[in-house]
């Protein structure tokens, strides 16, 4: 069973930057997507950004130009850097990997912007 391990969320003030990071559990799985979700209070889980077979990535509008995803293949971990954060960028992160048909989800981390 793969495991999906997040660490790098806590509290920070706005305009600030945070730096999630995910390690996958099996070093050697080749995972054709891995990204982050995000959910917050009342709302639907949704894409902030993954990284496709290397190199396609995908940014929800919220986040472009703010937030960076990067992958490192040898040590199967995905990474997203988070800069200029606002108040709205709180909530529950969940990394994502997708091999195949089956995709694996992180237990999730907090993310919290207030002032």
């Amino acid at each position: 069973q793969v495991q999906l391990v997040e660490s790098g969320g806590g509290s920070v003030q706005p305009g600030g930057s945070l730096r999630l990071s995910c390690a996958a559990s099996e070093s050697r799985m080749n995972f054709d997507t891995m990204g982050w979700y995000r959910q917050a209070p009342g709302k639907q889980r949704e894409l902030v950004a993954t990284l496709t077979s290397g190199t396609i990535t995908k940014y929800a509008d919220s986040v472009k130009g703010r937030f960076t995803i990067s992958r490192s293949n040898a040590k199967n971990t995905v990474t997203l850097q988070m800069n200029s954060l606002k108040p709205e960028d709180t909530a529950v992160y969940y990394c994502n990997a997708v091999v195949d048909i089956v995709t694996y989800w992180g237990q999730g981390t907090q993310v919290t912007v207030s002032s």
